[in-house]
């Protein structure tokens, strides 16, 4: 007699229920991980806002800080390489785009200045969708501190990153 070969049907709802499980642990993991890239992202993104302030702030002493991250970037011109104040190309065209917020790897990033000439700034950083791209929410201005806030806006008084 010749015996059929092959898994039977509970053989193949016991490898589901495995494979289930591990997805069910992994999948958690998986998602945390994204939402700590993403806020590094953010936090690196913040530094290279205030450096590239900082830069266009030496660059034109007259006109102080960047008025929004347009002015920071390379404008609406693809492949601008010549410096203005207007577009000094101190970001890429994702960080310094031409309208605001910015988003990046699932932040919205808004720049406001103060003063005439802009002599001072506000920098937050927002989850896009808070719990799944992003968990805290990130502050920074002219002292270059960057400050979190885990449930509303970030702003001067809260915890500066270590």
């Amino acid at each position: 007699m010749s015996r059929a070969k092959g898994f039977s049907l509970i053989e193949l709802l016991i490898v589901v229920a495995i494979i289930l499980i591990i997805a069910a642990i992994a999948i958690p993991n998986l998602l945390r991980s994204r939402i700590a890239a993403n806020e590094a992202s953010a936090v690196g993104s913040m530094r290279t806002i205030n450096t590239a302030q900082v830069t266009y702030a030496s660059t034109y002493p007259a006109t102080g800080y960047a008025a929004s991250l347009g002015a920071l970037g390379p404008g609406s011109t693809v492949g601008n390489t010549s410096a203005t104040s207007s577009n000094a190309v101190l970001l890429d065209n994702v960080l310094g785009c031409t309208t605001q917020p910015c988003s990046k790897s699932g932040y919205s990033f808004n720049l406001v200045s103060t003063g005439a000439p802009p002599w001072y700034y506000n920098l937050t950083a927002t989850p896009i969708t808070v719990n799944q791209t992003g968990v805290r929410r990130f502050y920074s201005d002219a002292t270059g501190v960057i400050r979190y806030n885990t449930s509303a806006t970030a702003t001067s008084t809260d915890s500066p990153l270590q």
